[in-house]
């Protein structure tokens, strides 16, 4: 990670530590770097943040200033702004969001022409250019200076292209959609009115101010409530950019990340689909998925936390499906990011294909109790580092043995530890959590 850009884009809180001048000279720059040889050609999509206006104005004013033209998404998931640079004469895409955080922060992605997260290579020459370490970018003028290009036209034609994936129809299911209030508000509906469900929608008013407030994925209880009081067959719940989803089964249980690895990950077996033999997951999947990937004979990668490794894992490697806990869910046939709407529709797949409810397609795994906290730190590499804290996390370790784990990390995003245990009940989880989040504070590491 850079100085900047962390796992998923430079994100920060909007006009604080990620300003217009910034989106400004992020645009100047690619509109320059990838212009040198040819008019660049840049795709913009963005969420429903009040600031993303602002920040796309910015960097369409960095770009046609650099020569570049810049196509308009307007408000569209990220997996849309991936779909269209990789199936279109693209130099780059860029999506305007901070994912799950609260409307106050926002982020820019960088997509490159394969729809791909950008190169670390290229992303380090935008670093050194924010931090005035490059030199002056020339101006374009006159016929050179880049245009503004209205392009609903590429999220329409996004929307047809997940419209052509559906196997079955849904006529007949009743389905819920959270949207939180985000960049899916009126697609996933589309998507599945097209098919033919009977769709419950909530959180799709956006207001710039309530993406991700009490909603989506990372506040799915109120899905939960609808699929239950509705009677409905399954409930699925987006982010703000749409690129993960949490489902929710017909009895009003979480189906997370985990769970729907598992259940596509065998439907592809017994389609002789998955190829390798293997699911790749990140460190944070649970006990109980490699339990049951064991139980019906399926492998398993480990990647560090971001759906950024698990792509390079599956790329590498020839992987067609993994994802992590969060709902990150990747089938590399399809996308080459998560795509929360996608996911949708494959546990849908699995649901018609199989004639069986979510309930009864994630009933083998087991998960095992875990426990997380955030502690929000003034410097997450000291803190993860000092020997005090690296004891408590030993002891912890230990004491756990084969029959729980502990993982400590930074946030790729945020400034903040991540303190995690996997036990086999609420109160060990809870004790050992404790012991290093109160040995990090107590070391003074934690920001008031």
């Amino acid at each position: 990670m850079g100085k900047y850009f962390g796992t998923d884009g430079f994100r920060g809180e909007a006009n604080v530590n990620l300003t217009v001048e910034h989106a400004y000279k992020v645009g100047r720059f690619i509109g320059w770097y990838f212009g040198r040889e040819h008019k660049c050609k840049v795709v913009i999509g963005k969420d429903t943040r009040r600031s993303s206006y602002m920040f796309e104005y910015s960097l369409v004013a960095g770009l046609t200033a650099s020569g570049a033209d810049a196509y308009l998404l307007h408000v569209t998931t990220t997996p849309s702004v991936s779909y269209v640079v990789r199936t279109e004469d693209f130099d780059c895409g860029i999506m305007i969001s901070a994912s799950h955080n609260p409307f106050y922060d926002n982020g820019i992605k960088l997509l490159n022409s394969n729809g791909e997260k950008m190169e670390e290579t290229v992303i380090l020459k935008i670093e050194e250019y924010l931090d005035g370490m490059a030199e002056e970018i020339p101006f374009a003028h006159r016929e050179e200076v880049g245009c503004t290009v209205d392009y609903v036209a590429g999220r329409n034609r996004y929307l047809g292209y997940l419209i052509s994936l559906a196997t079955y129809s849904f006529k007949g299911k009743q389905i819920g959609l959270d949207c939180a209030n985000g960049s899916a508000w009126n697609l996933a509906k589309a998507v599945f009115d097209a098919l033919g469900a009977k769709t419950y929608v909530i959180n799709n008013e956006p207001d710039g101010t309530n993406i991700n407030a009490n909603c989506g994925s990372t506040h799915i209880e109120g899905l939960q409530k609808l699929v239950v009081d509705q009677g409905l067959d399954a409930g699925f719940a987006f982010d703000g950019d749409a690129d993960r989803c949490l489902c929710v089964d017909e009895k009003g249980n979480v189906i997370n990340g985990d769970l729907i690895l598992y259940i596509y990950g065998c439907y592809m077996k017994e389609r002789g689909k998955l190829i390798g033999n293997t699911v790749v997951t990140t460190v944070m999947s649970n006990f109980g998925l490699y339990k049951a990937f064991d139980e019906v004979g399926i492998e398993y990668e480990k990647t560090a936390v971001g759906d950024k490794y698990v792509y390079e894992s599956m790329t590498n490697n020839g992987h067609r499906l993994g994802g992590e806990q969060s709902g990150h869910i990747i089938f590399s046939k399809y996308a080459t990011t998560g795509d929360g709407i996608i996911t949708a529709l494959k546990m849908m797949e699995v649901m018609l294909a199989k004639k069986k409810p979510l309930s009864e397609l994630a009933a083998p795994v087991t998960i095992y109790p875990q426990l997380l906290k955030n502690v929000r730190v003034t410097d997450k590499t000291a803190a993860q580092n000092d020997p005090e804290v690296k004891a408590a996390v030993k002891e912890a370790a230990k004491a756990l043995g084969n029959n729980g784990r502990i993982l400590v990390r930074e946030s790729g995003t945020e400034p903040l530890v991540r303190v995690m245990v996997e036990a086999e009940t609420d109160a060990i989880c809870e004790k050992y959590v404790m012991q290093v989040v109160d040995t990090i504070v107590r070391r003074g590491y934690e920001v008031k």
